[in-house]
């Protein structure tokens, strides 16, 4: 079964080390980084899309994704 995830967050450090912990949890990059800049906050936001390929699970919406 593959699992997808959009992370999302404030482009700092914070936001790489969610996308780092991810890869090292299993996960691939799924296409290119998104950036938009959010003009009421004046911060500049990003999402990266990840998958991952696990065996011998059912998908149900339940699942908590993180902790796959």
């Amino acid at each position: 079964m593959k699992l997808y995830r959009l992370l999302t967050g404030q482009d700092d450090a914070a936001f790489c080390h969610r996308v780092t912990d991810a890869l090292n949890k299993g996960w691939s990059l799924n296409g290119s980084p998104s950036m938009t800049f959010n003009t009421q906050t004046g911060q500049v936001m990003c999402a990266q899309a990840i998958v991952k390929e696990v065996e011998g699970k059912d998908y149900h919406p339940d699942m908590k994704l993180s902790e796959q």
